[in-house]
This record gives structure tokens, C-alpha cells and sequence, in this order.
């Protein structure tokens, strides 16, 4: 357990990420097309995340929300690039306080698609630009978390629309 424990803080191991995020090209909504859900996502339909650049703070505003008993549910935050990693590892605070992890493990050269898990790839995400995903992508995007050590049994996909 303090293993793992290390690993996450220290940033050793994980599925690896892209080498280069344009930070500004990533910027925009993204639609969830499925994902490992951690606890606050469960029984949400209709996700998507808003990431929106500060440059005056060198950060990401995001907000990511969801469809929930017929409600819309939101949370917001802020994303800081981990210094040396190309914008492919982010820091994510919520609450100013709750801290997690945000890899960019799968990018397509259109940023059309992304791949993002935290450290242990015990949490992922298939994110696209637009809320549905033609099905040959999504069985190649589940090949390539496959290779990366994404136990893609646990993904769900999320309801959209």
C-alpha cells in the first residue's frame, strides 16, 4: 500500500503519456465517451468537461459536469501542468485542497480524441470533441489503453445525448 502510495505522489511508473500537449488547442469541451467512474460520476449521463486557458495564471479553469435524476450537476477546478512533462501531466484542484491527477496518455494529431488516466490507471477517461465516437475508433482506443495496462473491463460508457 505505501508502494502505491509513492508511485502516485512521486509520479513513477503509470501508463506513460503523450510527449506534447498544446495546452490552448486542448482548451474547449471535451464529451465523455467512457470512463473508469470514480464515485461522484456514477449514475451521471450526458458528461462533458470545459477547460478554458488563464494565461494571466499560466492554468487550465475546468468544469466538468453531468446530467444526474434529471439535473444538471457541476464541479470546478483548476489544472496546472507538471513542470517538464510536455503539458501532458497536470495537476487537478478541486475545493482548493483535493488534489488528482491528470494524464494525457492518448492524443489524436486533430485533438478529435483523448486518452487521460491518473498515475495507477485505476481511473480513465475516452474523451471526444463531439458527444459520440464512431465504434472502429473506440475498439482502436481500447486497444491502445490495453497496451498501456488499462484494465478496459471496468470502463463504462457514458450515455450521451
Amino acid at each position: 500500500m505505501f508502494k502505491n502510495f509513492l508511485r502516485k505522489r512521486l509520479h513513477i511508473g503509470g501508463p506513460g503519456t503523450v510527449p506534447q500537449v498544446d495546452v490552448l488547442r486542448y482548451c474547449g469541451t471535451w464529451y465523455e465517451i467512457a470512463s473508469i467512474p470514480p464515485k461522484e460520476q456514477r449514475r451521471c449521463t450526458n458528461t462533458k468537461a470545459e477547460y478554458t486557458f488563464d494565461a494571466a495564471k499560466g492554468r487550465v479553469l475546468v468544469r466538468n459536469s453531468c446530467r444526474r435524476n434529471g439535473r444538471e450537476a457541476s464541479i470546478r477546478a483548476t489544472a496546472v501542468p507538471v513542470e517538464g512533462s510536455g503539458n501532458a501531466k497536470l495537476i487537478v484542484t478541486f475545493f482548493r485542497f483535493i488534489k488528482g491527477d491528470y494524464w494525457v496518455i492518448g492524443l489524436a494529431d486533430d485533438y478529435s480524441w483523448a486518452l487521460v488516466s491518473d498515475t495507477t490507471g485505476t481511473r480513465c477517461w475516452v474523451l471526444s470533441r463531439t458527444p459520440y465516437m464512431d465504434e472502429v475508433i473506440y475498439r482502436q482506443l481500447l486497444d491502445q489503453l490495453r497496451l498501456k495496462g488499462i484494465d478496459t473491463a471496468k470502463l463504462v460508457k457514458t450515455a450521451q445525448g
